[in-house]
C-alpha cells in the first residue's frame, strides 16, 4: 500500500510544475506588471489592468449636488451606479470639457466601481516591477498623492495611480474653476 501512495506522490510531483500559461510563470522568472496607459492633456498615466473592468467611450452622467468638483456625477452602468471622476479636475488642473472622444476607464476600487474620465486610451504597457521609480517629493503635492510610481516605457515617462489614494485623500481647498 505505501509504494502506491508513493506511486501518486511521484506523480503529483510530476503534474506540479505544468504550467498552462505562458512560459515566463515559471518559477524564478519575473512577470511583467500590465497597466492600461492613458492620456490627460500631454500627460501619460497608467492604472493596474486588472483593476479594470471596462472602458467607455464617454456619455451623459447625472450630477449629484453638493459634490466635490471633481466627481462629475454618476454614471448608470447596468443597474450599478458609478462615479465618475474628472481626474483633470481631481490633479488640480481644471475641469475637463468632456466630449463623446473622451474616455471613462471603469475601474474596481476595493469593492466598488470608479469611473475615471480622461481624453484617450494610449495602450497596454508591460515593465517588470523593479522598472517602477519612486515619484520625486518636489512635484507638486496634489499629484504625487495619487501617484505609486514612474516607469518610463519606450522613452514615455508614465505616472502610476495609485487608485486608493486617489479616492481616499481629501481634495483639499480646490478652486477648480475654469
Amino acid at each position: 500500500m505505501s509504494s502506491q501512495a508513493a506511486a501518486v506522490n511521484v506523480d503529483a510531483r510530476r503534474m506540479a510544475p505544468v504550467e498552462w500559461g505562458p512560459s515566463n510563470t515559471t518559477a524564478g522568472a519575473v512577470v511583467p506588471t500590465q497597466f492600461i496607459s492613458f492620456a490627460i492633456g500631454d500627460d501619460q498615466y497608467g492604472v493596474d489592468i486588472m483593476s479594470v473592468r471596462e472602458i467607455k467611450g464617454w456619455s451623459d452622467i447625472t450630477h449629484l449636488p453638493k459634490q466635490p468638483d471633481y466627481v462629475r456625477g454618476v454614471l448608470n452602468l447596468r443597474g450599478v451606479m458609478v462615479p465618475i471622476i474628472d481626474l483633470r479636475c481631481r490633479f488640480g488642473q481644471g475641469l475637463t470639457e468632456a466630449t463623446p472622444i473622451h474616455i471613462v476607464i471603469i475601474v474596481q476600487v476595493g469593492s466598488r466601481p470608479v469611473g475615471l474620465l480622461a481624453d484617450r486610451v494610449l495602450d497596454i504597457v508591460s515593465f517588470e516591477a523593479s522598472q517602477i521609480q519612486p515619484v520625486p517629493r518636489i512635484a507638486e503635492a496634489s499629484r504625487i498623492d495619487f501617484l505609486s510610481g514612474l516607469v518610463t516605457v519606450d522613452g514615455t515617462m508614465i505616472a502610476l495611480i495609485d487608485l486608493p489614494h486617489l479616492l481616499s485623500m481629501p481634495a483639499g481647498n480646490h478652486d477648480e474653476r475654469r
